[in-house]
This record gives structure tokens, C-alpha cells and sequence, in this order.
């Protein structure tokens, strides 16, 4: 049985991966599969598709909305970012729930196999891997603790206090990547490993995409994952690894801050009470939650969001009821337990940075010119996939649909295990060896529209998706104004 090594990029575009900037993935990409067609989930944020990553589950059926959200069953006038401490204070209350599936950590080791997750993303990403470490024999690593949490001394003790953070991250991503080569792969030997890089998210955030800085982080980010193939190449591994790549979600420039938060005060809508309203802002994004539930509250809130030039598509949960002008929330599979009351999208264009690259969007924190996430642009509903090892095809472009929530079938099919006929997201079997041809997958593609006349403006969204089988993958959402 072959080993899966995992390696995510945060923030990685498919554009991004050419021999100028990444010169070691660009080779690798090159001698195994290209997912042309590879997505997250929305709103297109880290967290949520880390959980959808490691579950094969949309949002609602893993139970994160966003990377700040309201967690109800806690307190439902309150905001929950995705973070540790809050997610073991979470744990704790809902007595060991944090997850509404349970993660890769687990039904791996249901059967005896183990995952260990190295990573510099925030707490919140890293938790998420294995949130439930008593019912795992996997490992959690993160610069501010690890899973188990007696693990976090020793790996301090070998290895040292973690660096600080700088732009590019360098030191931190290298530290990560040292502890898999040095303890994680030569001594545990886990069935899946996973190194999540919080370049170049991290100085793209700052500078924008394509920047000077940005590129320094490409490089940086590129370099660390050829030593590792490196490593398992001269440890004799690499013709028993399959080797995935990945990145949690696209990016956009910012082309304008809008203080959502204070503009829905200014509307009439408190935070409690009657119009109770609570904002949870995710960069591209905004999720709302009546308070107290009340889809009087939300069909009121929907029509004052349908009229702001700034807003693009506007989506509704099944509580919520059935409100004119919106699409269902669960069109792109963020209805159920913990859903938002409305999720919108910021509305964005195809417009060029000042590095040339495509794709501007607005958003609910930045600066203009920096780079951003969150919304339905196909600029960051479209990321990266790539696959390579003994068990793909060699010198593929794949044009099948494929998303974040494929990474956990995928994982279970190549270690030919149970599980994955459960979740959302699907095997994606076209690209190993052996599997079907691409003109054997059947692929649809809809398109949802829907109109309503508020205020003698008539706003219009539409939404396309993309179907393989039952998985259902959202390319794009957006909105017009006559």
C-alpha cells in the first residue's frame, strides 16, 4: 500500500504553478495530473475547506459556515471565529463535538492507520485535522500546540521554539517542513501526511497577488516542497508515494473595503431584539444570523442587501424560509445544522492588478489593492489540484470537475478503503491509473437564476454549478442591477 503525502499551498492559483515562480512544482505537475477544473467551497475561505478537505463534506454537513460564524447551541448573539481556544471551548461544550463528520484522522484510524497534519496556518485550520485526538492515533502539529496536546514539549524540545512569523513566512514553513523529513515521516511513518504552508496567502494578504513579495513566498513556499521530494527520493519513497497538492481557495484584489457591520446598524438592524442582526464578515463574504430567528428579520435584511451595488449573490437557508431574490443556501452545500440565516457573496469583476492578474473583487476588510478571499468570483472559486505517484496517471490535463471536498474519498480509494460512498465529494478515479477515460465522466452544468424588483430596482443574480455524478461543484455567482 502506497503512502499519500500532502501538500497544501495556501492561497495557491492554478497560474501560479509555472516553471518562472515554482519552478519544483511546476516540474511535478508537469510528470502527473493537472486538475483543470479543481474548487473549493463557499464562501471561499481557509478554515471551511480545510474541513471539507478532511471530512469530503460541504459546510453544512461538517458544521463550519465561515472562518467567523455564529455557533447557536453557544450563544446566538455572539461571533465564533474558527480559532483556537474557542474550538476546544467548543469541544467542551458540545461534548467532544466540533465536527458534524468525522475527519480522515479518525476513519483512518478506525482501521488501524494513522494521519499526522504539520502546519503554519492558524490555530483554527490546524484544529480541524484532528479535532477529536481520543478517537485518533494521529497527531496535530502547530506552532501554538499540538494534538495530543502532550506532544507540543517534545516536539519543542527537539526542534526548538517555533520562529516568529515574518512576510514570506519563511523560517516557520521551513521549521514545518523540517519536522516532517526529521520526526513525522522517518518516525512515526504515518499511512497520510499532510504539511500545510501558509505561503503565499500570507503575503498576498499584505501586498496582493503576483507582488514582489508574493513571489518570494512562491519561491520560498516552492523550494521547501522539492527538499521534501528530495528526501523521500534519496530515502528510496518517493515510487511508493503518491504525492497531492492542493490549495484551500483562489484570490482576488480588493477593489473597495465596505463596512458591512456598521452600514446593517445604520439600516435598523441591531444586533439583538427586534431586526436583531448579527454580521459575521469573511473577507469576500459576509454570513448572517437573525437574533433571534425570525424570517421576517432575514426576508427584510435580504431586500436591503439586494439594492447595495456592493452585493453579488445572495443565498438563503432553508430556516431562513423562502425569500424572493435569493437562490437556496444549499445550492452550494451550506445548508443544515449550523447554517447562516443569508450567506453573500461580495460582487466582483475580471479587472487586472497592477500585476496583470485577473480578478478584483469588493470585501469587508483589507485595504484596496491587497488580496482577498471569500467570495463566488471565479477568480477563487477556482484553485489548484495537482497529483503524481505510483498510483495516477502520468502527464494528464484533467477537465473533469473536481473539488477540496474530493481530497478525502480520493484519500480512502487510494488506500482502498470504505467510507468515501458517504460523503459529498467523490473519488476522483478518472485520474488514477487504471481508472475511466474523461470522455467516460459524464459532466452537467446549470444555471440558477432568479429575480426580484425591490425599491423599483430590479436585482437579478445568477449561479453556476457544475455536476459530476452526485457531487456538485459551484464555478461562479454574481449579481446585476437594472
Amino acid at each position: 500500500m502506497a503512502k499519500i503525502f500532502i501538500m497544501v499551498f495556501d492561497g495557491l492559483q492554478p497560474s501560479q504553478v509555472v516553471p518562472e515562480l515554482m519552478p519544483r512544482l511546476s516540474a511535478f505537475a508537469d510528470s502527473g495530473v493537472r486538475f483543470q477544473k479543481h474548487h473549493p467551497v463557499f464562501p471561499t475561505v481557509t478554515r471551511i475547506n480545510a474541513a471539507s478537505m478532511v471530512t469530503g463534506r460541504y459546510p453544512g454537513g461538517h458544521g463550519l459556515a465561515a472562518n467567523t460564524m455564529v455557533m447557536r447551541e453557544m450563544d446566538p448573539g455572539e461571533l465564533f471565529p474558527v480559532l483556537e481556544p474557542g474550538l476546544r471551548r467548543l469541544s467542551e461544550a458540545n461534548g467532544g463535538r466540533v465536527l458534524l463528520s468525522p475527519p480522515l484522522s479518525e476513519l483512518l484510524a478506525h482501521h488501524g492507520l494513522q494521519y499526522v497534519a504539520v502546519g503554519v496556518g492558524t490555530s483554527g485550520n490546524a484544529f480541524v485535522h484532528n479535532p477529536h485526538p481520543e478517537h485518533s492515533n494521529g497527531a496535530t502539529i502547530h506552532p501554538e500546540f499540538c494534538l495530543p496536546d502532550d506532544l507540543h514539549p517534545e516536539i519543542i524540545r527537539r526542534f526548538g521554539e517555533w520562529p516568529d512569523e515574518e512576510f514570506p513566512n519563511s523560517a516557520r514553513v521551513q521549521r514545518a517542513g523540517r519536522i516532517i523529513t526529521d520526526y513525522v515521516m522517518p518516525e512515526r511513518g504515518p499511512d497520510v501526511t499532510l504539511l500545510w504552508s501558509s505561503e503565499p496567502d500570507k503575503s498576498q494578504h499584505r501586498d496582493g497577488v503576483n507582488s514582489d513579495l508574493s513571489k518570494q513566498a512562491l519561491l520560498m513556499a516552492d523550494t521547501e516542497f522539492g527538499r521534501i521530494l528530495d528526501w523521500l527520493d534519496e530515502n528510496g519513497r518517493l515510487e511508493e508515494t503518491d504525492v497531492i497538492v492542493l490549495s484551500d481557495h483562489g484570490y482576488s484584489t480588493i477593489t473597495e473595503v465596505i463596512p458591512v457591520e456598521a452600514m446593517v446598524r445604520n439600516a435598523g438592524f441591531p444586533v439583538s431584539g427586534e431586526n436583531g442582526v448579527v454580521v459575521a464578515a469573511n473577507g469576500g463574504s459576509v454570513i448572517f444570523y437573525a437574533n433571534p430567528p425570525n424570517p421576517t428579520t432575514s426576508e427584510r435584511l435580504a431586500r436591503w442587501l439586494m439594492i447595495q451595488p456592493w452585493c453579488g449573490a445572495l443565498l438563503s437557508s432553508e430556516a431562513a424560509g423562502n425569500i424572493g431574490g435569493t437562490l437556496p443556501l444549499a445550492l452550494a452545500g451550506g445548508d443544515g445544522e449550523r447554517a447562516p440565516d443569508l450567506a453573500m457573496s461580495f460582487a466582483w469583476n475580471h479587472d487586472d492588478n497592477t500585476q496583470g492578474v485577473p480578478g478584483h473583487a469588493y470585501s469587508a476588510g483589507g485595504a484596496p489593492g491587497a488580496g482577498q478571499h471569500g467570495s463566488m468570483s471565479p477568480h477563487e472559486l477556482h484553485n489548484t489540484l495537482i497529483a503524481g505517484g505510483p498510483s495516477f496517471k502520468p502527464g494528464m490535463l484533467n477537465d473533469i470537475p473536481s473539488g477540496n471536498i474530493d481530497l478525502a474519498p480520493t484519500v480512502l480509494a487510494l488506500l482502498d478503503l470504505p467510507g468515501g460512498e458517504h460523503m459529498d465529494g467523490r473519488a476522483l478515479t478518472e485520474a488514477f491509473e487504471g481508472g475511466p477515460e474523461q470522455r467516460e465522466v459524464e459532466v452537467t452544468g446549470e444555471h440558477h437564476t432568479v429575480h426580484r424588483t425591490v425599491f423599483k430596482t430590479e436585482y437579478r443574480q445568477i449561479v453556476r454549478t457544475s455536476r459530476v455524478g452526485d457531487t456538485q461543484y459551484l464555478d461562479e455567482g454574481d449579481a446585476r442591477r437594472e
